[in-house]
Order: C-alpha cells, then structure tokens, then sequence
C-alpha cells in the first residue's frame, strides 16, 4: 500500500487551472523529488497534500485513508509536516520556540529539541536567538527542525534550497542526509535539478500542472528531464 496516493486531482487558484487530472503515489520511506519550471504548479500541490490548499475535484488519501476533506491541524496528527518556501518562523521567537511549536499536534515520536540541534549542529550556538536575526540557512534548518518535532511519517519539503549561498545549501542538505536514509517518506520541491537527482530515488517533473515524466533517478538521463523540464517532450513518460 501507498503511503500517499492522489487521483485525478484538480486545483485552481481562482481561474487559473494550476493542477490537472494529477496522479501519483509515494510509497512508504521513499524519498521523491518533485521539479518544474516556476508556475509548474509544484507548490500548490504541496498545500494541498498539508491541506492548506482545497481540491477542486479528485481525491488524496494517506496510508489508505482518504484525507481529502481532512483539516491542517489532523494531517498533521497524521503524520504529514509541510515546510513552506520563504521558510514562515516566527521572527520574534527564538530558535527553540520555534522548534516547540512544532510538538502542538501531540504526535508522540523520537524528535525533541535536543535531537533537532543535534541534527543541525549550526543551531547549537543559536538556540537562544531569535529566528529573525539568524542566517538564511538556519532559518532553513529550523523550519525543517519544527516541521520534524511534529514527527511526521511523510515530510514535504518546499524549495529548501531557495534564497541560500551554496554553502548552507550544501550544510543543510548534509544536515538532512541521515533523515533520508531513516525511513522517513519526503516529498521534495527542488530547484537544483542536479541535486534533486543526486538526493532522491525517483523524479516527478511537472509541467502546467501535469505530470510530464517520472522514473527512477538511477535510470533517468538528466537530459530527459530537461526536456521535460522544459516542455520539449509534451506527452507523459513513465521510465
């Protein structure tokens, strides 16, 4: 069984027809990564899964249950943690607070406080400091640190690599290695498409909020992603 499963799903942002006829499955522990051009309707999709973003039609059920119509606050009693793009902390609060946030769902799991910084080690010094005064790779990382405290079964992962120097890309994509390897299933956004495919076990392209092509990233040339990348090849390819 799927851990994510989504069937023909439609979403508009008023007029505009942002997700089309959509489908996909992630299974238990996977590791995917979604990429598309900017408006490719990867973002939306995300919402929709955390359910901040309602369905115009179709369905998206979650360990075998249908979550369509389910609330934010239950998804995330469920096991499904979104960390937006632009990252969302609470500038006034410091970075535990932050974290603590993240533990409202009353889920019960391994991560706490401790366990974040330890996996992101730059926190450490900065534990006290308010979110808005840290770098933009510690904003990422603590963004990512309040969406684990939550301890999701099913991470979704929003542009974690936007607005960063190479550097704290690079820090918090090692930072991220291990929970990759943990069993954890993630659903990744990327905009660095070599890096997408280097992390990830399957690719998803999307374009104008269809699924151009997705295969195995060990058996998918990056040239063909490119192209559906950039709509060079129109029709659906499974590889």
């Amino acid at each position: 069984m799927s851990a994510l499963s989504i069937r023909t799903l439609n979403l508009h942002h008023g007029l505009l027809h942002a997700v089309r006829d959509l489908s996909l499955d992630l299974a238990s522990g996977e590791v995917v990564a979604l990429v598309g051009a900017n408006g490719a309707g990867k973002t939306t999709l995300l919402r929709a899964i955390a359910g901040t973003h309602r369905p115009t039609s179709g369905s998206i059920s979650f360990d075998g249950a249908d979550i369509t119509a389910v609330p934010v606050h239950r998804r995330v009693s469920l096991g499904i943690a979104l960390v937006p793009e632009g990252r969302r902390l609470f500038a006034q609060m410091t970075v535990e607070e932050n974290l603590k946030l993240g533990t409202m769902s009353g889920r019960p799991g391994q991560w706490t406080v401790d366990k974040v910084i330890e996996t992101f080690p730059n926190l450490a010094a900065r534990r006290t400091a308010r979110a808005g005064t840290l770098s933009g790779g510690e904003q990422q990382a603590t963004a990512i640190g309040r969406a684990l405290m939550s301890n999701p079964s099913l991470l979704l992962l929003d542009e974690v690599s936007l607005g960063l120097s190479p550097i704290a890309v690079d820090s918090v994509y090692e930072s991220l290695s291990e929970l990759m390897r943990s069993g954890t299933t993630i659903l990744l956004v990327e905009q660095d498409l070599a890096r997408a495919m280097r992390v990830a076990s399957r690719v998803v392209c999307l374009l104008e909020g269809r699924v151009a092509l997705e295969g195995d990233t060990a058996s998918l040339p990056r040239e063909r992603v490119t192209e559906a990348y950039f709509g060079l090849n129109h029709q659906r390819v499974v590889a």
